[in-house]
């Protein structure tokens, strides 16, 4: 048996659950164009500092991990 197997096969009895997420391809020119929307219409409001600051936080816990 595989180590990956092994590993999964033990998920559950540690109380985890496997979970399969489909999400917007951002390659296609549809993500580009509401990304830029969403992104333009946070121009100058108080959400836009909250939304800056918790990309800056992700990018920085990635670098962490690294």
């Amino acid at each position: 048996m595989s180590r990956s197997k092994q590993n999964n096969d033990g998920q559950p009895r540690r109380g985890m659950r496997q979970l399969r997420l489909w999400m917007t391809d951002p390659n296609r020119p549809e993500f580009v164009t509401e990304a830029r929307r969403q992104g333009l219409s946070l121009r100058g409001r108080p959400e836009e500092a909250e939304a800056l600051a918790f990309i800056a936080a992700a990018v920085e816990w990635l670098d962490r991990r690294c």
